[in-house]
């Protein structure tokens, strides 16, 4: 056994130096200047440290959220390789002969050759991307994969360093992921809603038609095979697109509850067939980020199955925006369950689903975001019969708590208030935006100002301008009246 394994590292010994003087003897076009310095920008982790702050400050809510999945990815990566990776296997550098002069670092690492640390750490940030923002992933894998590919290239680690470190980041970035969804699951707390009754029993699923929206961000991953199993009796539609409204304005007609399996925009949308129906709404999380149903305390389909047997609902409160004077007698009322917002985040998010299909999420975002920094203009509009000049209007269903003038966590959807937050015009978006990022909860200032109200009447809307419910995009009128319905919708969890 002893000369088997002896056998077997030699092999891979001689695989590795073959491969590594194969790199060293080819001439590759451009590289020389190129690698050797895209190497020493991935040093301490600057070069991903840079992007993500990028994906941050220009990227949407969950394109922040993947920066920071990818940033602990990184540093659990790093600190495994450093602390067990490098003196675990005491392997020493390649020597250099036969890499161009050209190609070699100034300074040549002192640690031991494996695993390779910058692999790691590019495949770990990468893969934290990918986990949570598949488009930001795409757009900087070609960077990661240059980064490593640059450690064989200049000479200071065999290929087996390469692909081992990349292994490692990999692993870190699903660890990573693993913990986020503990931490998530012990976010989700329950509010001080109040008990619905009446709400119906259905253990079996009998009397629930449930709809699936199968391009919702995680609703493969939904569970619904475990809800066939404890539900056996619901009808389950699956659709998605342009057949999704029709399908729960249909099945709300004629369902005793309404169920629905997908993120905000999807539970948005159930949610108002339900209202004009009538009926109950049971909320099986499937998209991204599910802020509606964390807040609601959620913290998945288990949950909803459970209230369902026990018939145990509560009352939550409705945002809703409403038609203006002159807005004609057949304009629809429109409803949110989170927020809803007029200025520079709806600008962003138009360009973002225009974009994105052509050159994918990651790079439409970046591309969304330079296009509103550099070019959007503040919104002159009339707020309760004053004139405005917004940056950014964010109303709220119920308070949020957290800084800035988007924050994202609510103790309760029962309180019958909105949480209003301006972004006043003058000077550039960027510096006002940041400034009102590091303002207080509920703060008044020249920049941005916070309130608690029951109804605001927006008017003088210029024609054109987007408005933004739920993360859906649509155009605005010349005027709204925003108030929030308390205890609107009789929603399933449990005790």
């Amino acid at each position: 056994m002893v000369d088997q394994d002896l056998t077997w590292q030699g092999a891979v010994a001689r695989w590795d130096r073959q491969l590594f003087d194969a790199v060293a003897r080819r001439h590759w076009p451009g590289a020389d200047r190129v690698l050797p310095r895209l190497g020493r920008a991935a040093n301490h982790g600057v070069l991903w440290g840079g992007a993500a702050a990028a994906i941050a400050v220009f990227g949407s809510a969950r394109g922040r959220k993947a920066a920071g999945r990818a940033v602990a990815s990184l540093a659990l990566a790093s600190a495994t390789i450093n602390t067990v990776g490098k003196w675990s296997v005491r392997r020493p550098r390649p020597l250099l002969d036969g890499v161009p002069a050209v190609r070699q670092l100034t300074t040549q690492p002192q640690t031991t050759s494996f695993p390779s640390g910058h692999s790691a750490s590019a495949f770990a940030f990468t893969a934290g991307l990918a986990l949570e923002s598949p488009g930001w992933a795409a757009a900087l894998a070609p960077v990661a994969a240059s980064v490593a590919f640059s450690r064989v290239y200049t000479g200071v680690h065999y290929p087996s360093d390469v692909v081992a470190g990349a292994a490692l980041g990999v692993a870190a970035a699903g660890v990573v992921r693993r913990l986020a969804r503990d931490v998530q699951e012990a976010r989700v707390a329950p509010g001080d809603e109040r008990t619905a009754a009446g709400a119906p029993a259905l253990p079996d699923g009998a009397g629930l038609t449930l709809v699936v929206n199968t391009g919702s961000g995680t609703a493969a991953d939904a569970g619904l095979d475990l809800l066939r199993t404890r539900l056996p009796k619901a009808e389950v539609i699956e659709c998605a697109g342009e057949e999704l409204v029709p399908a729960l304005t249909e099945a709300a007609g004629r369902a005793a509850v309404l169920g629905v399996c997908g993120g905000d925009g999807t539970v948005n949308a159930a949610a108002t067939a339900a209202l004009r129906a009538g009926v109950p709404l049971a909320v099986f999380p499937g998209g991204t980020l599910n802020h509606f149903a964390m807040d609601l305390g959620l913290g998945g389909s288990e949950d909803t199955c459970r209230a369902l047997a026990d018939g145990h609902a509560v009352r939550v409160g409705v945002g809703r925006f409403s038609p203006g004077p002159g807005e004609g007698p057949d304009a629809e009322h429109g409803y949110f369950l989170n927020n809803f917002s007029i200025g520079a985040y709806p600008e962003l998010l138009g360009h973002r689903l225009r974009w994105g299909p052509r050159i994918g999420g990651g790079p439409a975002a970046l591309l969304a975001s330079w296009r509103v920094l550099r070019a959007q203009r503040p919104v002159r509009l009339r707020l309760a019969g004053r004139p405005r000049s917004v940056w950014l209007l964010f109303a709220g269903n119920g308070t949020y708590h957290g800084t800035g003038p988007t924050p994202r966590r609510r103790d309760s959807l029962g309180e019958g208030l909105l949480d209003l937050r301006l972004v006043y015009g003058g000077g550039r978006p960027g510096p006002r935006l940041l400034a009102a990022a590091l303002a207080g909860p509920l703060s008044r200032s020249p920049v941005h100002t916070a309130t608690r109200l029951r109804s605001l009447r927006i008017g003088d809307i210029p024609p054109g301008t987007p408005l933004a419910y739920d993360g859906e995009y649509a155009e605005a009128p010349t005027a709204l009246v925003l108030d929030q319905l308390p205890e609107a919708l009789t929603v399933y969890r449990p005790r």
